[in-house]
């Protein structure tokens, strides 16, 4: 008995899971698809109208089939009252003993039905205290409603009435629903009973042509609809799909131009801007394509006579003590720092002009992401106690290993420790390393100056800077922060910014473990657990965004 029950409720739910399943299915194709809107609302509302009409309809077949009914069997009524007032008006006692007379006048009205039987016959005698009267084809007296023979009784001569009620016949015959009129002549009560069979049947012959020609008539609505829409429906969708192809790159995508209607001038207005869009897109193209060469031929040129500088620079530099005019050395010393920058600026030019033609490659090699940090941090020391801040190591215990170029995560993390000891205002600053089964990260946290609202979306922006007139002590170019972006990129990796004015910011750098992996989450939190309930701002760049 558990057993079945068990097998019960398994095939409940199972039925439930599939009945939910096609529920949710039709619903997200009703929600997707204008078409099976338009014809499951032209279904709902025709099968509406289709039935007001067909039980306004049937309503009035009825009501007229019926009152044709109630007339004729008025002039039925009126013919037998004549009968009966020619063959019983002159009688002082029709009621005899033995009933001869009114048994014969009851079978000759009777006879006029015919052999189909198309009515019932009962009369009776008003005045005999205790004779009920004569009635045709072993029909119940009780057939003729009680209260419609009171209203005879006491209607005065020529009265007419008529009601419906159910005949019912001495013997096995079943009883059936009839139309009942009566009728005073004298001391006579006429009653004709007229049952209505055939007339059922009728109106169930019709009520089922009408739902019949109901339902046809919907679904030709519904497949109306269907065709109807279809024609406005196709355009649209292989505009969208035209839309989508374009938004993929397809820039040659057009639509068919078909006649000179609406459909048509939308087809010919998405061809005229998938034109101008790929002539725009082109001239974009083209113009950056210059750019970056000119970038690049620029960096390369420069090479040659930077390193003709360097060479006079250095022997300056080397030589400055010998100069009788101080100013002399001082300016071999700045002509020295100014020489470093140029060369860092034109380092990151090529760096970037390799990142935007597509040709940076990606060396790598299974590291300890906690060495790299070691070393970053080793090299930038000088720089953090002349700020007056102090690097704070947060290093798990266990080797944090993953498939990285040494060089390019190497330049993202100095990048993001110089800005944070340049921006920390003297602070401590915190970098911390984790590692989960597929991923490893990187945080640097400075308590400075943080990152004021909307500049959190620009802080990787090429030549952006948060101040610029800050004062710098090492000589940025504006362009390790977008570097560093693309250098993520590259690895498959996300690099983001949390910043809050006053509180400080957070740089995060996330990278898979196995390179070329898809990195789906990162081990260490973008808001650093100290920031309170302050509002981050994000700047997630992750890699084919």
């Amino acid at each position: 008995m558990t057993r079945a029950k068990r097998l019960a409720r398994c095939g409940l739910v199972t039925l439930r899971r599939v009945v939910r399943g096609t529920a949710s299915r039709a619903y997200m194709r009703w929600r997707r698809s204008i078409q099976v809107r338009v014809v499951t609302s032209t279904l709902f509302i025709s099968a509406i109208v289709v039935a007001i009409l067909g039980a306004f309809l049937m309503q009035q077949v009825s009501s007229a089939l019926m009152d044709g009914k109630v007339k004729a069997a008025r002039l039925q009524l009126d013919e037998g009252l004549a009968q009966v007032q020619r063959d019983l008006g002159n009688s002082s006692s029709p009621a005899s003993e033995d009933g001869s007379q009114l048994n014969a006048v009851v079978n000759r009205l009777k006879a006029r039905s015919g052999p189909s039987g198309l009515y019932e016959v009962y009369i009776r005698d008003t005045t005999a205290e205790y004779f009920d009267g004569y009635a045709t084809n072993e029909l119940r007296k009780e057939s003729v409603p009680k209260r419609l023979r009171e209203e005879m009784k006491h209607a005065p001569g020529g009265a007419r009435a008529y009601t419906y009620g159910k005949l019912t016949y001495v013997g096995g015959h079943p009883s059936e629903r009839g139309l009942i009129v009566g009728g005073k002549s004298g001391q006579f009560e006429l009653y004709y009973l007229f049952p209505l069979e055939q007339e059922q049947k009728t109106l169930t012959n019709v009520s089922r042509s009408m739902v019949g020609v109901g339902v046809v008539l919907v679904l030709l609505l519904a497949a109306i609809a269907s065709l109807v829409t279809r024609q406005v429906v196709i355009p649209v969708r292989l505009a969208a799909q035209g839309a989508q192809r374009l938004a993929a790159g397809r820039l040659e995508e057009r639509m068919r131009v078909r006649g000179e209607d609406d459909l048509a001038r939308l087809a010919r207005s998405f061809n005229d801007m998938a034109a101008n869009l790929q002539e725009k897109i082109g001239e974009l193209e083209d113009l950056s394509q210059l750019q970056r060469q000119f970038v690049s031929d620029v960096s390369h040129e420069l090479r040659t006579p930077l390193t003709t500088i360097r060479i006079a620079a250095d022997m300056l530099y080397e030589n400055r003590d010998t100069f009788d005019d101080p100013a002399v050395g001082r300016s071999a010393e700045l002509l020295q720092s100014q020489l470093e920058r140029f060369e860092s600026l034109l380092a990151d030019l090529l760096e970037i002009s390799r990142h935007d033609a597509g040709a940076a490659t990606l060396d790598a090699e299974s590291l300890d992401m906690r060495d790299l940090v070691l070393r970053v941090v080793g090299d930038i020391q000088g720089l953090a106690e002349r700020k007056g801040s102090k690097v704070v190591l947060q290093l798990p215990g266990e080797p944090c290993m993953a498939e990285v170029d040494r060089r390019r995560v190497e330049r993202i993390l100095r990048n993001l420790v110089v800005n944070a000891v340049e921006h920390g205002e003297g602070e401590d600053i915190v970098v911390s390393v984790a590692a989960d089964r597929d991923a490893v990260a990187v945080s640097v946290r400075d308590h400075g100056v943080g990152l004021k609202p909307g500049e959190g979306q620009m802080v990787f922006d090429r030549f952006w800077r948060a101040d610029p007139a800050r004062a710098r002590t090492t000589g940025g170019t504006g362009l390790g922060l977008s570097i560093s972006r693309e250098d993520a990129q590259l690895h498959g990796g996300w690099l983001q910014a949390w910043g809050e004015p006053g509180v400080g910011s957070q740089f995060r750098l996330s990278l898979p473990r196995v390179a070329g992996a898809e990195l789906r989450g990162s081990p260490l939190p973008l808001v650093p657990p100290g920031a309170g309930d302050a509002r981050p701002l994000f700047a997630e760049l992750e890699a084919g965004d």
